[in-house]
């Protein structure tokens, strides 16, 4: 069994979400798509985002079993007052349905993470409809994953026994960020570092059990790399660095990671660190930066032995869905 946990959709329109500048989408083509953002060009997409036949196509000439399918995160709309948030959470959580219909798609909603107690009607609403997990962004305008309204969401979740994936958005912007598409290379990893470092700093895995099932997009960033730079941090100047009850790496284990990470180097750093039963296939699919074709790292990297290889490709994932 393979299976890809960082995969993303996006709907062949949507009604109005109702104020101006809000994503829409231009059709291009049978085949072609332009997101918009202030009615200005955000990305490019193909059918391959909104036809599950085009999709399940392309999984098995991957050689992948199943795929979790995840919003876009540009379609959070964390940003907005929660009653919107909610509305566009629901539109895009049951266009999601009609695109996972077939059971090699697993579908993970939104919420209106900035809003706890709407976050959690909508998850439940979900589940009930048939999504098997939830993706969050990983922060709410300056407001962290230690936040006490993200915690309370992330508490829910993990007494629910949901599992939650982890996904950067709403990157910083600048002219030094927008050379290079530098904000998706450097910008998302930074931000899913923060995320990390959120959690652990701030003391959120002394507040949640150990049953929330939590997954940080694109290899967890810098984290595996700067373990030792936090954990001296936090011996040498607890004074100033983080709440939590035990330093960084007794946390290893409360969490996994995708693969999106490019590189065998990499791959060993993350298993190195984490651990093989915390490390999941993730590609990014459909989109240009992702791993294409899905899994060819894990299967390709020469340092796994087949029990660690068949974990990374579908048995991690398989428990983080159970």
């Amino acid at each position: 069994m393979v299976i890809d946990v960082h995969t993303h959709h996006v709907p062949k329109g949507w009604p109005e979400l109702g104020w101006p500048g809000a994503p829409r989408l231009r059709v291009d083509s049978e085949r072609e798509a332009t997101i918009l953002v202030n009615d200005r060009g955000f990305r490019k997409i193909r059918d391959d985002c909104w036809d599950p036949q085009v999709r399940l196509e392309k999984m098995d000439k991957d050689g992948v079993d199943r795929q979790v399918v995840s919003p876009t995160p540009v379609f959070f709309g964390y940003e907005r007052p929660a009653a919107e948030g909610l509305r566009i959470a629901r539109v895009f959580n049951d266009l999601a349905l009609e695109i996972c219909r077939d059971p090699r798609l697993i579908p993970f909603c939104q919420v209106p993470l900035q809003d706890p107690g709407l976050a959690c009607e909508e998850l439940e609403r979900c589940l009930a409809a048939g999504h098997r997990g939830v993706e969050i962004g990983n922060h709410v305008g300056d407001r962290d994953l230690d936040d006490p309204g993200v915690v309370e969401f992330l508490q829910h979740c993990a007494a629910r026994n949901v599992p939650v994936f982890v996904h950067p958005w709403d990157l910083p912007a600048g002219p030094r960020v927008e050379r290079w598409m530098a904000q998706w290379l450097v910008g998302m990893p930074a931000e899913t570092h923060l995320s990390i470092l959120a959690m652990i700093l701030g003391g959120v895995f002394d507040r949640i059990p150990d049953t929330l099932r939590i997954c940080f997009a694109h290899g967890g960033g810098s984290f595996a790399f700067w373990l030792g730079r936090f954990e001296n941090a936090w011996h040498r100047r607890h004074d100033l660095v983080g709440v939590s009850e035990r330093p960084p790496s007794h946390y290893l284990g409360r969490f996994s990671v995708d693969s999106a990470v490019f590189d065998e180097r990499a791959l060993r750093l993350l298993v190195d660190t984490l651990g093989e039963d915390h490390v999941m296939l993730g590609s990014d699919f459909p989109y240009p930066l992702g791993e294409s074709p899905s899994g060819d790292l894990i299967r390709n990297a020469g340092f796994l032995s087949g029990t660690a290889r068949a974990k990374l490709l579908g048995a991690n994932a398989e428990a983080f869905l159970a």
